[in-house]
């Protein structure tokens, strides 16, 4: 039986950068069936991507990316899939570094990352603040989890069946929270993750998540969740 795998491309207000978001991977990787969990827009992102031939699910209103995903793995939990690569919609991820990710899984991890800033991955520049950012975050897995890993915000992912039934439950919601404390929840289900070298580059359209203030706030957030939920960890028992 062929391992079936399903893209999902969570978006938010994406009109603008869909199509060719959906033309590349079409492109890159004709094989995958592709679904856009369109979060809640105001635009007309899911005629974009119904245009662009792929299943559209959508929310009500804005629930962020984390949620979006969620959504996504619960489709294809209940389609039945192998596996899913989470895509973003604006255009950010080299398409061609789908089939790295998924060479990952062939090879025995649960979840792959790929890493803007690891050993072979091109040249990726972010602000002073962000860089600062990514590197106390970087830090916080590494205590967690003893393991070196380098882009723990990427969005850019893959995942096997058992973190797909593990996560389609478990997925965090928060922005950050999506990316990072995921990472700790897999890693403390005994999940194998793996980084991968991949390209990134400038967003072709829509708006980023986050600015600023609301970026620092956003990073405080998401270390006080992990303390709660080190600490609820440590009360049930677990190491």
């Amino acid at each position: 039986m062929p391992i079936r795998t399903l893209a999902v491309i969570p978006a938010f207000n994406e009109e603008s950068s869909l199509p060719a978001t959906l033309r590349e991977l079409r492109a890159a990787a004709p094989e995958l069936a592709v679904a856009v969990v369109d979060d809640g827009s105001t635009d007309a992102t899911s005629a974009a991507a119904r245009a662009g031939g792929a299943t559209t699910l959508r929310h009500p209103f804005n629930l962020g990316v984390g949620a979006a995903v969620r959504t996504g793995l619960r489709y294809a939990l209940e389609r039945d899939f192998d596996r899913v690569v989470v895509v973003d919609a604006d255009g950010q991820h080299d398409a061609a570094g789908i089939a790295a990710l998924c060479r990952a899984l062939d090879d025995g991890a649960s979840v792959a990352l790929g890493s803007r800033f690891g050993t072979g991955s091109p040249h990726y520049d972010i602000g002073a603040m962000r860089r600062r950012g990514q590197q106390l975050l970087a830090g916080v897995v590494r205590r967690l989890t003893h393991r070196e890993l380098t882009d723990v915000t990427s969005g850019f992912r893959a995942f096997d069946r058992k973190a797909l039934e593990f996560l389609a439950a478990e997925y965090p919601a928060e922005f950050l929270a999506d990316t990072v404390e995921v990472l700790l929840k897999c890693h403390a289900a005994g999940l194998a993750i793996v980084e991968v070298p991949i390209a990134m580059r400038p967003r072709s359209g829509g708006r980023p998540s986050s600015r600023h203030l609301k970026l620092l706030i956003n990073y405080l957030r998401l270390l006080i969740g992990i303390a709660s939920w080190r600490w609820r960890r440590s009360i049930g028992g677990s190491s």
